[in-house]
């Protein structure tokens, strides 16, 4: 076989040769070293303890602290509705008049019925007094003396009838006057002046709700509220009062409430299908900012964590399996890779509670020029050297 040589013209000699070079230097990466054998430079953050305030955001939503359905407590016709829809009422303030004349009536009917009924206790009584002299000198005998002593005490049960009569009457005409059993802010009346009501109707004259304080109803898994009990019974939750933690409110259109709150604990109620509860904080509202039904988030102050370890968030990353790690360089330079357990954002930070001591150099920067093995130059971070990731 014959071999015939090809001579390639001087423009493509000069072209190949850079080729030639980076092909063969390709086979010398994968070690992680920049070009020269030089050790790669990253910026580190030196974890120390630090104090800082533990918060939970939760959703909830209002409701008023006090509500009262007025309902007619006697029948009759509305003459007079005496409030304004939507104002401020206080506690025994009248709210209708029911048509008071059939009960002035019944009312002067037992009043008169009382008044016969004493006339004839007062007859069988001079009867009684008669008859017992008269039975002593064996005047009259034992029977007619028996029927005048049981006729008066019959006058006297007559007269108690007659006086709880009146009684009935009395309270029955005060009824007609329909009276707010709470202080606070009325709603939509459902009746108007010429409307027949009944006693002890099914649906409402009107509801009153009191809106200061207000009731915000928080959700909460039941997990989680046994840690808020313990924390709160261990003192690690800021106390505003005996067994009460100090809320802060957001309201729907993301503004911060100005009143503080307590969240009351002992007023938890368990939801069996969700597995979840309620808990009930306590809001000031003077200027009745908060109506019930809105939506809130409350911010539960959970106290101090005085050795709290915090850690840029640039320095966490995730596996494959979404656990939180971070690369750390040890005491010889050398990059150590730790799965962390991280508990909840605090800023620009991650709170750590597991994986990390104080003291450990936390990689923030350079982490392209390292893996878990390598040896590295850590720099420590700071403003003028550094310009961390957001």
């Amino acid at each position: 076989m014959i071999f015939k040589k090809f001579h390639l013209p001087l423009r493509y000699s000069v072209a190949v040769l850079p080729l030639l070079f980076l092909l063969s230097g390709c086979g010398k990466s994968g070690s992680g070293m920049p070009p020269g054998g030089m050790t790669p430079e990253v910026t580190v953050v030196t974890l120390t303890p630090q104090r800082v305030e533990i918060t939970t955001v939760l959703p909830g939503r209002t409701s008023p602290y006090r509500i009262a359905d007025v309902r007619p407590q006697v029948s009759g016709i509305i003459l007079q509705r005496m409030f304004t829809e939507g104002s401020e009422v206080k506690e025994g303030e009248q709210l209708y008049q029911i048509d008071p004349a059939p009960y002035e009536a019944a009312l002067a009917n037992s009043q008169g019925a009382l008044a016969h009924n004493q006339a004839i206790l007062t007859y069988d009584k001079i009867a009684v007094n008669r008859e017992e002299k008269l039975i002593q000198s064996d005047v009259i005998s034992q029977d007619a003396f028996d029927q005048a002593a049981a006729n008066y005490t019959q006058a006297m049960a007559d007269v108690a009838t007659g006086q709880a009569a009146v009684k009935t009457a009395q309270i029955n005409l005060v009824y007609t006057k329909v009276l707010s059993p709470i202080s606070g802010r009325t709603g939509r009346s459902s009746v108007t002046e010429g409307a027949l009501v009944t006693s002890q109707q099914t649906n409402p004259l009107v509801t009153v709700q009191q809106l200061d304080p207000i009731y915000v109803d928080i959700t909460e898994p039941t997990s989680e509220l046994l840690r808020l009990q313990r924390e709160l019974a261990s003192g690690q939750l800021q106390k505003a009062g005996t067994n009460e933690a100090v809320a802060q409110l957001t309201l729907e259109d993301g503004s911060p409430y100005a009143e503080v709150g307590k969240v009351q604990f002992s007023e938890v109620t368990v939801d069996p299908g969700t597995a979840s509860v309620t808990l009930r904080a306590v809001f000031p509202n003077p200027e009745r900012q908060l109506l019930p039904g809105m939506f809130v988030h409350a911010l539960l102050k959970e106290g101090f964590n005085n050795q709290a370890l915090l850690v840029p968030q640039q320095g966490v990353t995730h596996n494959q399996r979404g656990e939180p790690t971070a690369l750390v360089v040890g005491n010889d330079n050398k990059v150590e890779l730790r799965l962390l357990k991280a508990d909840r954002p605090i800023g620009d930070k991650w709170l750590v509670t597991e994986g990390l001591h104080p003291g450990d150099k936390v990689i923030v920067e350079g982490l392209q020029k390292t893996m878990p093995g390598a040896t590295v130059k850590p720099v420590e971070f700071s403003a003028e050297n550094s310009t961390p990731t957001q």
